[in-house]
C-alpha cells in the first residue's frame, strides 16, 4: 500500500496538471499518473499519446474518453493490468512488440473482477490476454493484429485457465485465432470476428456458452477439442472457405448442444471426428440450418451418438459425406428438411410419406483422393456423378436416413444474403 503522503504529493501533481499542452510539449508519463491514482479512484489522463509500458497494479478505473493513446513503442506488451477490481475503457492501445514467447499484447489481464470496455487495439500482436482470470469482463473492444501473414499473427482475445469471464460484443478481424484453452465456464457472446483464422478455437474447455456471435470470411468459424459440455447457440456462421474451410468442428468432444445457428457458404458446414468422444454420451444438433455448403457434415468415421433433429440442410453441393468409414447412419436423424427430397405429404401433416436416404457410390473420386476435391462441383466430375446414380456400378452405401423428413423449412435460419447481409 502506497503511503499517505506519497498519494497527497502525487494527486497534487495529477490536479495541476494542465488539460491542454503547447504544441511539442511531452506528456506527463502515464505510469505517474496511475501511480498517484488511489485505490479505487477514477483517473482521466490529459487527451494525448502516452509511452507504454504502463503497469497497473491496484483497482482503479483509467478513463480515456476517447482522447488517450498508450503508445508501446514496438517493445513488450502497451499495458499490464494485475489487479483486482479495476476498470479500463476508452483508450487506444497501440504498437506493441512482435515477440510470440513472451505474448506481447495491448493488454495483459491477470486478475479477477475487472473490466476492459470500449478500447481500440491495433498494431498489437495479440490483442487481449487473459491468463487465470476469474469474473472479469471483456465488452464493446474492438481488436487487430499487426500486417502479418495469417498464421505468424497473435490472437485478438486469448483465455488460458480462466473462469467465469464475460467477452462481450467486441469486434476483432484480422488477428490469428479467438482461444479458450483449460478455460471452464466462460460466456462468448455477441461478438464478431473477420478476416482471421479461427474464429473460436477451444482446447480442453467445458461448460462454455457461445452465443448470438457473427464470424464471416475466417478460415474456420468454431472449433472444440476435447472441450465438453459446451452449448453453441444462436451463431451465424459464414464464408469459412479454402481446403481446410469448416462452419463448425468437433474432435473427441462430448456433451454438447449445437442449436439454432446458421452456418452457410463454408467448405464443409460441419466437421465430426470421434465426437461424442465419452461413453455413453450423446451431442445434440437442433434447428440449425447449414446451407449452400461444399459438404452440409462431413464425418471422418463411422462414429455414433450425435442426434440430428429439426435441422434445415438446403442446397448444399453434397449433403453428408463420410471420408473414412461407410455410413452416418449409426446417428439419430429425425425431423430434417432436406432440400433435395422428392417425397410428397399426401396427408398434409408436414411430414414426407416416404424417408429420404442419401447413399455414396462406388466412383466419388473426390471422396477418396484428396486433391480431386478442388475439381469438385466441375461438370466433369458431376457427369461421372450422375451417371454412377444413374447406372451404378455397385450397390451404393446407405449414408443417412431420415424416416419422418419435414417438408417444409419452418424454423429461423436462412436470414443472410450470400454476401452475408441480413435479408427481410
Amino acid at each position: 500500500m502506497k503511503t499517505t503522503s506519497l498519494h497527497l504529493a502525487m494527486t497534487a501533481l495529477v490536479l495541476c496538471l494542465p488539460a491542454t499542452r503547447a504544441a511539442g510539449a511531452q506528456p506527463t508519463p502515464l505510469q505517474l499518473l496511475v501511480d498517484a491514482t488511489p485505490d479505487n479512484g477514477r483517473l482521466v489522463p490529459p487527451p494525448g499519446v502516452y509511452e507504454g509500458p504502463v503497469v497497473i497494479d491496484h483497482p482503479l478505473t483509467l478513463d480515456g474518453e476517447g482522447r488517450v493513446v498508450i503508445d508501446g513503442g514496438g517493445r513488450g506488451t502497451v499495458l499490464y493490468l494485475d489487479t483486482d477490481g479495476a476498470v479500463i475503457r476508452n483508450l487506444r492501445l497501440t504498437n506493441s512488440g512482435t515477440s510470440h514467447n513472451d505474448i506481447d499484447a495491448g493488454i495483459q489481464l491477470r486478475g479477477d473482477f475487472n473490466v476492459v470496455k470500449d478500447c481500440v487495439i491495433d498494431d498489437c500482436l495479440f490483442g487481449i490476454d487473459m491468463q487465470q482470470c476469474k469474473h472479469d469482463i471483456v465488452r464493446r473492444n474492438t481488436i487487430s493484429s499487426k500486417p502479418m501473414e495469417l498464421g505468424q499473427r497473435g490472437d485478438g482475445i486469448r483465455l488460458w485457465y480462466s473462469f467465469h469471464n464475460k467477452i462481450e460484443q467486441n469486434a476483432c478481424h484480422d488477428v490469428r485465432d479467438m482461444v479458450v484453452w483449460y478455460s471452464a465456464d466462460n460466456e462468448i457472446r455477441d461478438n464478431t470476428q473477420t478476416d482471421s483464422r479461427y474464429s473460436l478455437h477451444f482446447m480442453y474447455s467445458k461448460f462454455n456458452l457461445v452465443t448470438g456471435n457473427r464470424f464471416l470470411g475466417n478460415s474456420v468459424g468454431i472449433f472444440l477439442m476435447y472441450s465438453d459440455g459446451v452449448v453453441i447457440r444462436n451463431n451465424q456462421i459464414l464464408h469459412s472457405s479454402g481446403p481446410t474451410g469448416i462452419g463448425i468442428g468437433f474432435k473427441e468432444t462430448s456433451d454438447l448442444v449445437i442449436e439454432n445457428n446458421e452456418v452457410l457458404y463454408c467448405a464443409s458446414g460441419l466437421y465430426i471426428d470421434l465426437s461424442p468422444f465419452q461413453p455413453d454420451t450423446e451431442n445434440r444438433f437442433l434447428n440449425n440450418t447449414l446451407a449452400y455448403n461444399g459438404i452440409g457434415i462431413r464425418f471422418l468415421n463411422d462414429w455414433h451418438g450425435n442426434v440430428f433433429e429439426g435441422n434445415r440442410f438446403v442446397g448444399n453441393l453434397t449433403q453428408i459425406a463420410v471420408s473414412g468409414g461407410n455410413t452416418a447412419n449409426n446417428n439419430v436423424w429425425r425431423d430434417n428438411y432436406w432440400s433435395g427430397y422428392e417425397g410428397f405429404d399426401r396427408d398434409h401433416d408436414g411430414v414426407g410419406d416416404t424417408p429420404h436416404e442419401i447413399y455414396a457410390y462406388a466412383d466419388r473420386i473426390w471422396h477418396d483422393v484428396p486433391y480431386a476435391q478442388f475439381f469438385k462441383g466441375s461438370p466433369l466430375l458431376e457427369v461421372l456423378d450422375f451417371l454412377e446414380r444413374l447406372v451404378p456400378l455397385s450397390e451404393p452405401r446407405l449414408l443417412v436416413r431420415d424416416s419422418a423428413p419435414r417438408m417444409h423449412r419452418g424454423g429461423v435460419g436462412m436470414s443472410m444474403s450470400p454476401e452475408g447481409e441480413h435479408v427481410p
